[in-house]
This record gives structure tokens, C-alpha cells and sequence, in this order.
């Protein structure tokens, strides 16, 4: 460690340490509270939440700029571009209802959280497998955990191996900042319906905001937001108890608003913000090894893409692993410091950065194009914005200027040449959310549903799907019992990637594989629950096998089996249905 990273380290430590001492004294009295209807900002760094709990009049200003809820659709020029996929409305999604947060699930049904609230619903595909026309229905609520409702916003998630989903920490419950909820979970039992409280590690201190990542062999990793030094978790599923692992190391050793994305190489991957704190120009990148528990250099990457410390968003967008072992790293500059409520603080466009995982080597990106802001001319950013791979290889990406500012507008990176196309707007509600606003999540027939405090559309790309991506069978059955378990084994059955990407705050990864069962006669789409993974590495050469039921809606008669992992379908398989 160099005399300036050790200066760093400890600058980070006191002020890390004087936070956190805050939080404990004032997290049940202080909250950042929102007016009513108001939409929570972009997630925001602790050094920037306890600033305005000590500055009120700060906090007030910013309030001021945050979009509201169902307020009157802001007025606003619908970018329609010749390149690119389509937006649609879900037809059924239940009307003035705003949702958030989607995540698949083993069996091809979407859950989406009503946002603010511990409600949410499911949303499940016609019988031609179509979402956009799919069914919605309220499944149960999430639990009161002491005598407080869990309704997270802000939040680590996952689908387990077994087939439940796990909400824990969250920044913002039911709008509030700061409140003993930023430490509650819990987990979504899909075939019972029920939500099971999950208790945080003893071990460790506020989760709030946190990362999250599931491992090669399913375990569910866990990063609190704001432990310093850092501490990562992981959660044994079946009696639900955390066991500590090793966190990111670097100097600094936080790791406040950085995301864990999984590698080809099933390591760990997270882009530090915190090395150099005050400054906030790392351009170190760290690595977690599961075999050993310890995270070891990744390289050093060409430009700090965390928000400059001047601007004190410390903020970084998402880094997407793409199919051809290559991580997109988004950066997050923004030119918006939220404390001072004033802009230009750093003046040049918000970078990307591309690793070549076989390698190891960073490169260079393209910067994201300036076309955000009211004139539509102002830099685009990620500071805290989603990203997910399609189907062709291409990258969807949402932006907008400063802070989070509205409008935002959609891209497009291409496989190909690395190069960066605006696509269309959406339908409704592009003009008054930030990019921190919209979540993705990539569907079984490779379209993208979208979330965004509103009415959920869905983005349908076009292009050819990348063949090399596609699962390949290499055993499965030929004949199937409704209701009875098989297991087919294969190659790329998870996928290459994780499939939709945000950082901290929410993850959606789809890196698993379901079975799709069509009927040849009626054409109708069906899919099995599936369970027991041997694996769910993303690595292409690695065989895999995996259980799945055989659902008793299916119809029966000759059909065509496929394996589908992040929207792309395997060949078909002949299989009868009786």
C-alpha cells in the first residue's frame, strides 16, 4: 500500500467509522423522510444520507427535484428511432398501480413488487406465451417483522436453487430512510405462497442498500452496504444461518454502492469506488475467489468510473458480463452533487470500460452519448441505472443526466463493434423517471420486462439470437408424466451471463435453466418447475444436469422440449406429453 492509499484508507476509516457510530445512535429516531407520493431519490452513498439527516434545509432542496407518483404525465419529445427493438404495454398490468423490482422465477412466472409497499404480484404468461398479454394477480404480502411492515426499496435479492426468493436490507421502507427495516428479510415460498422472515448476520452491521450474487454452486452471497471494513455472507438455504466469507480488500476495504457480478470463471467481480476516498478515482478492480473465501486483484481499469468525489454521489453504474467473456463496466459521473443541489462539479462524460475476462486485460469504452437533460443535449449517465444482455448480443441500457434526472432515454451497445445507438423511448412515464428508477428483468422469449414506478412495458429486440450462446441437450427424456420429475444434462444450460444487471440495489439474475414444453397440435407453451441444478456456472464448456416437474396443465400428445436460459432457447428435443 502506497503513503497516499494508507492516507486514503484512514481518511476512510475515521469518516467510516463517525458514520456508522451516527447510524447506530439515530437509525430508529433520524430518518430521511419523504412527503407523501414522492418517489425515493437514486440509492444514496452513506456519506451523502448522513449529510442531509444533519442538514435538513439540504434535504428539503433536494426533495424538491424527486418526482411524484402518479402525478400528471410531464410533457416531454418521445424519441422513436429506426434502429432497435419496440416498447409495449402489458396489456393486464392492474391500472394506477405502480410496480418495481421484477424477478423470474424457476418456473417462467414473474414477480413484481407494488413499490413502497410489501405487496406484490405475479404475472404469468398466456398458454402462446406471451407476457405482454400474460395474467396478473396479487399474491401474498410480505411479513411484519416487530411490529413494522416490510416493504423494501433499495434492496439485495435473489431466486434461490430451490426455487424462493429472498428480499434483504432495502434503503427506503414504505419511503422512509434509516429505519430499523434497512436490517429486516425475508423469503417468498412461490409454491406455498407464504413470506418467511430472514434474520441478518449477527456479524454484521446495516445491510440497507446492499449487493448481492449467487455463486456457481447457487449459495447466496451477501455484501452489507456500509461495514467497515467490508464483510460479505453467505446464506446456507436450508436452515437459513450466514456464515462470514472474505470481502473486498483493497485499500479502503468499503464497499458502500458497488455491485458482485459472476464471472465466466465463477469468481466474483466488483469495481471498487472507495480506494482513494476522498477523491473517488479507483481504478482498481477486485475479484472473489469461492474456493479460497479471499478476493484478489482483477486488474486495473483505464478510467475511474465511480462518480468524482467532488460531485459526492459515489456512485458507479452496472458492470454486465456478456456472453462473449467480456464485462461491460458502466461509470456513473453525474455533474450533480446533491448536498449542494448544484451542477457542473465535473464536467465531462460519464465513461465506460470493457474486461476481457479470458485475459484479464481492461480496455477503454465509449463514453455514453450526450443526449439527456431538458434540451436533450446534457451528458447521460448510470448512476444507478439497469442494464440487461438480449438475445442478439446487444446491451439495453437506460440514462439520464445528473442525479437521476428525468427524462431518461434507452441504448443500445452492440456486440459487434462496441458501439452505443439510442433506441426508442418508451410508451409512458420515460419523461418523469430518472434511470434509477426503471428495473429490468430478461423473460424466457428473450424480451425484457420493465418496471418503472408505473405501468410495466416490455422491450422486444430484434436480430438474430448469437447460436453460440444457445443451451445444448445432450440427455433428456423422450416420454413425460404430468406432475412426474426428470432430469435433462447438457452444455450452457444457464446461460452465458446473468442476464439483466443493476450494481447494488437490485438483482434479477436469470442465469438458470427452465424447460419449455410446446404442444405440436395447439401450439400452446408450458413450463416446468425446475430444481437441483448441479451447477449454475456460466461458464460454456462446464456440463450441467438439472431436475425439473413436469406441470400438470401440460397438455398431452406429441410436443417440443427446449431449454431456455436468459430468453434463449436450446434446439427442441421430441418428447410425448401423457
Amino acid at each position: 500500500m502506497t503513503s497516499f492509499a494508507r492516507a486514503s484508507a484512514a481518511a476512510l476509516a475515521a469518516v467510516a467509522c463517525a458514520l456508522l457510530a451516527g447510524e447506530t445512535a439515530t437509525a430508529q429516531s433520524t430518518a430521511l423522510r419523504l412527503p407523501a407520493g414522492v418517489i425515493p431519490p437514486p440509492s444514496l452513498s452513506h456519506a451523502t444520507s448522513e449529510y442531509f439527516k444533519n442538514h435538513p434545509k439540504a434535504w428539503s432542496n433536494f426533495v424538491a427535484k424527486l418526482p411524484r407518483l402518479n402525478a400528471p404525465a410531464r410533457l416531454a419529445r418521445r424519441f422513436v428511432a429506426t434502429v432497435g427493438g419496440t416498447w409495449t404495454v402489458a396489456t393486464n398490468a392492474p391500472a394506477g398501480t405502480n410496480f418495481c423490482s421484477p424477478h423470474l422465477l424457476h418456473n417462467g412466472i414473474v414477480i413484481v413488487q407494488v413499490c413502497l409497499t410489501g405487496n406484490w404480484y405475479r404475472l404469468k404468461p398466456t398458454k402462446t406465451g406471451s407476457y405482454i398479454n400474460g395474467t396478473w394477480a396479487p399474491i401474498a404480502s410480505m411479513p411484519v417483522i416487530d411490529g413494522t411492515q416490510y416493504g423494501p426499496l433499495a434492496y439485495a435479492s435473489g431466486v434461490l436453487p430451490d426455487g424462493r426468493f429472498i428480499a434483504i436490507g432495502g434503503e427506503y421502507n414504505l419511503g422512509s430512510s434509516g429505519t430499523a427495516a434497512e436490517n429486516y428479510g425475508a423469503i417468498y415460498d412461490p409454491v406455498a405462497d407464504t413470506w418467511t422472515p430472514v434474520t441478518k448476520p449477527a456479524g454484521a452491521g446495516t445491510i440497507s442498500d446492499a449487493q448481492s450474487v449467487g455463486l456457481a454452486d447457487g449459495t447466496f452471497m451477501l455484501g452489507p452496504c456500509c461495514d467497515y471494513p467490508a464483510t460479505a455472507w453467505l446464506l446456507n438455504a436450508s436452515d437459513l444461518t450466514w456464515t462470514q466469507t472474505g470481502a473486498p480488500s483493497a485499500a479502503g476495504a468499503y464497499q458502500d454502492e458497488q455491485g458482485y457480478e459472476l464471472l465466466p470463471n465463477s469468481k466474483i467481480l466488483t469495481v471498487d469506488i472507495w480506494t482513494n476516498y476522498p477523491t473517488a478515482d479507483a481504478t482498481n478492480a477486485e475479484q472473489y475467489d469461492p474456493a479460497t473465501g479471499t478476493w484478489g486483484d482483477a486488474g486495473t481499469v483505464p478510467v475511474s468510473l465511480a462518480d468524482p468525489g467532488v460531485c459526492g454521489t459515489y456512485e458507479i453504474g452496472p458492470a454486465v458480463v456478456r456472453g462473449d467473456n467480456r464485462v461491460i463496466a458502466f461509470g456513473g459521473h453525474s455533474n450533480y452533487n446533491p448536498q449542494s443541489n448544484t451542477y457542473g462539479c465535473d464536467p465531462n462524460p460519464d465513461p465506460t470500460a470493457i474486461l476481457n475476462t479470458d485475459t484479464g486485460v481492461w480496455t477503454g469504452g465509449p463514453d455514453i452519448p450526450s443526449v439527456c437533460g431538458a434540451g436533450g443535449t446534457d451528458f447521460c449517465d448510470l448512476a444507478d441505472a439497469p442494464a440487461a444482455v438480449l438475445r442478439n448480443g446487444n446491451i439495453l441500457f437506460a440514462a439520464s443526466s445528473g442525479f437521476g434526472d428525468a427524462p431518461t432515454h434507452f441504448f443500445e451497445w452492440a456486440l459487434q463493434d462496441n458501439t452505443i445507438s439510442e433506441v426508442s423511448d418508451p410508451v409512458t412515464q420515460f419523461a418523469d423517471r430518472g434511470a434509477y428508477n426503471f428495473n429490468f428483468v430478461v423473460l424466457p422469449n428473450g424480451q425484457i420486462l420493465m418496471t418503472n414506478f408505473g405501468t410495466p412495458e416490455i422491450y422486444a429486440t430484434t436480430g438474430t439470437t448469437v447460436s453460440t450462446w444457445r443451451p445444448t441437450i445432450s440427455s433428456a427424456p423422450s416420454t413425460i408424466t404430468r406432475n412426474h420429475t426428470y432430469r435433462i444434462g447438457g452444455r450452457q444450460l444457464n446461460g452465458r451471463s446473468a442476464g439483466a444487471y443493476y450494481g447494488d440495489d437490485f438483482q434479477s439474475a436469470t442465469n438458470f435453466p427452465l424447460v419449455r414444453i410446446v404442444n405440436n397440435a395447439t401450439g400452446h407453451v408450458f413450463y416446468g418447475r425446475s430444481t437441483e441444478f448441479s451447477t449454475l456456472s456460466i461458464k460454456p464448456t462446464v456440463f450441467s444436469s438439472f431436475k425439473f416437474k413436469v406441470p400438470s396443465a401440460a397438455e398431452t400428445g406429441a410436443s417440443t422440449l427446449y431449454v431456455v436460459a436468459n430468453g434463449i432457447a436450446s434446439a427442441g428435443s421430441a418428447v410425448t406429453v401423457q
